[in-house]
């Protein structure tokens, strides 16, 4: 049976002094997070837990961590101003009758090696796993980016890997698997459900509780039972402190508005949360909003179209019907295709501290091409969402406005999905 110990719900879950505190003691964001996991497992997510702790302590990881960064992942990335899309977002701005348009900002993270925010988090948590001892590394995809960074730092360092990914994930993000086939990453699709990253994490959990003793999982996402959340957080972060800093030189002082895509929300809480004591920086959180949040079982956004329930590990926001199953959800991006989200996510939704709004598939493949065609950039499909998000945004706000958006991937994977949707002869 799932163990956990369970937060005091008869005490009002009120704003904190400070966002950036969580979570507490026992793995929880107010009412969300937690760890609800099987007896076998319990024992590992405490070494875990204090192996995480002990790194955080020990100079010598966080010196070991910060050179892979910088000469291995690439960090840190650029600042870039987007000059050709903000003077098209202050022509809508014109002709709408709005502020003026604001100056938008990409935080470039599709730059770094793999092509995402991934490998923040899998050098952490590799340096984490040869701590502990471990000779075996697990972990599911969906978009196939953390699948590829998996892969990349296991031949690295010289350990074997198996990937879980759903065999709907597998037939769309085709350039990642033989990615991670190069990489002599095991690939295994998943067929059961949907066979997307919900079902792929069900089958990466199966084997962990089957082999704990000798096996590593790096969970890509803020998701799961404590203390992944805050550890995927902690080595996320990186993207929003380097923003600070690079804000601050190029601006000289820091930015109006943030917008990051949520899937399970780890390149999102690694923006958000260095500036989630700042009260003059709005947030927005972008979903996966699908064919529509009216469309029953159409869209993967939990938190606009969802409500709170336990998935892999934590209590969070999830998409379910009225007995409380678990929905496939939809969304033509492989990493948002997820029916739940990051308990800080949610605990954030809760508080009122960042916003969060659902973007439709049409949305995001029309920010998509206009990306491609103002700046040179072809984005994920991922961060094309949040994109989309800020072409309705940014015309509303005033010209001093500056608003940073968080390029989390590269569109490599996509384009030939994209093609397709598109009706491209290719």
């Amino acid at each position: 049976m799932p163990i956990d110990s369970a937060p005091d719900t008869s005490v009002p879950d009120t704003r904190p002094n400070s966002y950036r505190a969580g979570p507490d003691e026992r793995g929880h964001f107010g009412l969300f997070g937690g760890r609800f996991v099987a007896e076998t497992l319990m024992p590992l997510i405490l070494d875990l837990e204090r192996a995480f702790e002990d790194a955080k302590a020990d100079p010598s990881f966080g010196e070991e961590l910060a050179d892979l960064l910088a000469h291995y992942g690439g960090r840190p990335s650029p600042l870039y101003y987007a000059e050709r899309l903000t003077e098209n977002l202050r022509g809508v701005s014109r002709k709408i009758g709005g502020a003026g348009g604001a100056k938008v900002y990409f935080k470039r993270d599709e730059l770094n090696h793999t092509g995402s925010h991934k490998i923040n988090n899998c050098l952490g948590q590799i340096l984490l796993a040869r701590r502990m001892g471990k000779t075996r590394i697990i972990a599911e995809t969906g978009a196939g980016q953390h699948g590829v960074a998996v892969a990349t730092v296991c031949a690295r360092f010289g350990l074997p890997c198996e990937i879980y990914m759903g065999a709907t994930d597998v037939e769309r993000q085709k350039p990642n698997v033989v990615r991670m086939h190069m990489l002599e990453a095991k690939v295994n699709p998943v067929t059961s459900g949907a066979g997307t990253l919900k079902d792929a994490m069900n089958e990466a959990l199966r084997d962990w509780v089957t082999n704990v003793h000798d096996t590593y999982y790096i969970i890509g996402t803020a998701a799961g039972p404590h203390p992944y959340p805050e550890m995927v957080r902690d080595f996320q972060s990186v993207i929003g402190v380097e923003a600070r800093e690079q804000m601050m030189e190029r601006e000289g002082r820091l930015p109006d508005t943030l917008v990051a895509c949520i899937g399970g929300g780890s390149n999102a809480i690694g923006l958000f949360h260095p500036f989630l004591d700042d009260d003059t920086v709005t947030i927005y959180g972008v979903e996966a909003g699908g064919h529509g949040i009216d469309v029953a079982n159409g869209h993967a956004a939990s938190m606009s179209g969802g409500a709170p329930g336990v998935l892999h590990g934590n209590r969070t926001y999830l998409l379910q019907d009225g007995d409380g199953q678990i929905l496939e959800g939809h969304s033509i991006s492989a990493g948002l295709d997820y029916p739940g989200v990051g308990p800080e996510h949610s605990w954030l939704k809760q508080t009122g501290r960042v916003n969060y709004v659902p973007i439709t598939d049409k949305e995001a493949l029309e920010a998509f091409q206009l990306c491609a065609k103002l700046e040179g950039i072809i984005p994920a499909l991922e961060p094309a969402h949040a994109l989309a998000h800020v072409l309705k945004l940014a015309p509303t706000l005033p010209e001093d406005n500056l608003l940073m958006m968080n390029m989390c991937g590269r569109g490599d994977k996509d384009v030939f999905a994209v093609a397709k949707h598109l009706g491209m002869d290719v």
